[in-house]
């Protein structure tokens, strides 16, 4: 029996084949919850939280409170205390796969100071990165339809009027938070622009050392589906970016459309298309 009650489970946690150590499961309002063979195996860390603490966010997205806790009530092994620390310090969370789910280690401060503590939450893949992609951003989603709604589209007029209209805002600013997270927004409309800008000429784009080429996609014009085009298409698959013509035959109407991802509705993941 442990200290809070429970019958505790240990595991050994692992980070790819590396052994870490050995910590106790408590469950919690979960108590069927169990990590596969009594291993804990750390598969990757999510990105910086950059505005909310973790568990805030996956508070609010998993369907499920917490799924369990993971203490130790005896001395553990220096590469556990330096996980502990790295998430913590860090805001960003452990994470193991299973399936296609991902529950996340979230560091938290001990009773017991000297020893590591972390909540597990349970999210579908990815959600938790996409939640934290918008936060960071200060973007909010807004759910029109479920397929792939249209929410912005952006020319290269409408790039270059953001971005003056931010530039101005940014020099006008004193808030040292505002003129960061307006700084951040300009960055993106730049980068937005020049992937446009080489779309627009060359129908190819360079990102990242990678050459793009455009590819025809057969598309339907109408709801009836009766009516189909051949639409230029460049898909930007590790930043989730489509760029396309909003007339095919018009090189000129070139646009960066930003919508849902029909494969990810279900999860409410905002994407840059």
């Amino acid at each position: 029996m442990s200290r809070l009650g429970f019958n505790n489970n240990k595991s050994v946690v692992y980070h790819g084949e590396a052994c870490l150590g050995e910590l106790d499961v408590i469950p919690t309002a979960d108590k069927t919850f169990h990590f596969p063979n009594n291993e804990i195996r750390i598969h990757h860390f999510s990105q910086l939280s950059e505005r909310c603490p973790p568990l805030s966010v996956l508070l609010a997205i998993s369907s499920l409170p917490v799924r369990c806790k993971l203490e130790s009530s005896s001395p553990v092994k220096q590469p556990l205390l330096d996980l502990h620390a790295a998430c913590f310090y860090e805001l960003k969370t452990a994470v193991v796969v299973i399936g296609d789910e991902e529950v996340h280690l979230v560091a938290m401060p001990s009773k017991l100071k000297r020893f590591p503590c972390f909540w597990c939450c349970l999210v579908p893949s990815r959600l938790y990165n996409a939640c934290l992609g918008m936060l960071n951003m200060r973007c909010l989603s807004i759910v029109f339809d479920l397929d792939e709604t249209l929410i912005v589209a952006n020319t290269m007029r409408s790039f270059e009027d953001r971005i003056e209209v931010l530039t101005g805002w940014i020099g006008q600013e004193s808030d040292p938070v505002r003129v960061s997270g307006m700084t951040s927004e300009l960055k993106r409309y730049v980068e937005d622009r020049a992937l446009l800008k080489q779309y627009a000429e060359n129908d190819v784009v360079t990102d990242s050392g990678q050459t793009y080429n455009v590819k025809l996609e057969d598309v339907p014009v109408n709801a009836a589906g009766n009516e189909r085009v051949q639409r230029p298409v460049i898909r930007l698959p590790e930043k989730n970016v489509v760029l396309t013509r909003i007339n095919p035959e018009v090189r000129t109407q070139t646009a960066s459309v930003y919508l849902f991802d029909e494969m990810l509705v279900p999860y409410i993941r905002h994407v840059r298309c």
